[in-house]
């Protein structure tokens, strides 16, 4: 018996969109609460039909907020992705006619509004920068780490929070590191016991800076919203940066201001692609 003809197949509404090369895959489960396990967003992912960074699926509402989940190629669920709820952002907004509305992640609340034609800012909240809070698993001087076979050729790493936990190297050019070496071994260090994001950084000037990024759980990305608003915010507080800094990935720059407690983020997504995902 051919198992794959004879398995049940379940069709749902879906969506593909992007920001600056940041791919996403949208699934919406407002009328359809389907379960996704762990296996079949590995099994997603593993296809490469729908290509993508992360998985977000939209909730149902609630109190006037929308409600967001969001998931590595990996299956682990993550508290934040700032281009994947731009995007969202945008496509709620085609949908109501709304230029202001709130995201929920499982973290925190993002307000959100639609500035311009397919450009979205983002209220990404506060930064954090305690040890326990990153997380770490001992404490020690945050802004001030140092990884032994990362220091001799890269310096410190600066370590903070912005939903989810990212370090950032600070390097004279950010495109000859091996990232695809270096990223996996700083990402699972066991003095990250949630895994870390790893960007590694170059100050053009006190307004622009160019980064390589590695993803935990996802691997090398074109782009990342939260590593863009945390290499600006720790560029900022070591005065490499001021407080608008252009962050600029492979396809594109996200603008990010720091001016306040609140780090806020500027960018272009992509037009929404609807399509019909079996699951």
């Amino acid at each position: 018996m051919n198992k794959d003809i004879n398995r049940n197949m379940t069709f749902i509404n879906a969506y593909r969109m992007d920001g600056i090369g940041n791919n996403f895959l949208i699934i919406d489960r407002r009328l359809n609460s389907l379960e996704l396990s762990k296996n079949k967003i590995t099994d997603l992912s593993n296809k490469k039909v729908y290509p993508f960074d992360q998985l977000i699926t939209l909730e149902k509402n609630k109190n006037n907020f929308h409600p967001i989940k969001i998931f590595n190629p990996d299956g682990i669920e993550v508290s934040a992705c700032g281009n994947g709820a731009r995007c969202v952002a945008y496509l709620i907004s085609q949908e109501n006619n709304q230029k202001k509305l709130s995201i929920k992640t499982s973290e925190r609340v993002l307000d959100a509004e639609i500035v311009g034609e397919k450009c979205v800012k983002i209220d990404m909240g506060k930064a954090k920068f305690d040890w326990k809070e990153i997380p770490l698993s001992k404490e020690i001087k945050t802004d001030h780490i140092s990884l032994d076979f990362v220091k001799e050729n890269f310096g410190n790493g600066f370590c903070l929070n912005i939903g989810n936990p990212h370090i950032v190297f600070f390097v004279k050019n950010c495109s000859k590191i091996n990232i695809k070496d270096l990223g996996p071994k700083i990402e699972n260090n066991k003095i990250f016991p949630e895994r870390v994001n790893v960007t590694f950084a170059e100050i053009l000037d006190k307004e622009n800076i160019k980064v390589n990024v590695w993803e935990r759980g996802a691997g090398l990305t074109k782009a990342c919203g939260t590593a863009a608003c945390a290499t600006a915010k720790a560029a900022n507080c070591l005065g490499l940066a001021n407080v608008n800094a252009n962050v600029h990935f492979k396809d594109g720059k996200l603008q990010i201001n720091c001016s306040t407690e609140n780090i806020f983020m500027t960018g272009p997504v992509s037009e929404v692609k609807k399509i019909n995902l079996e699951i």
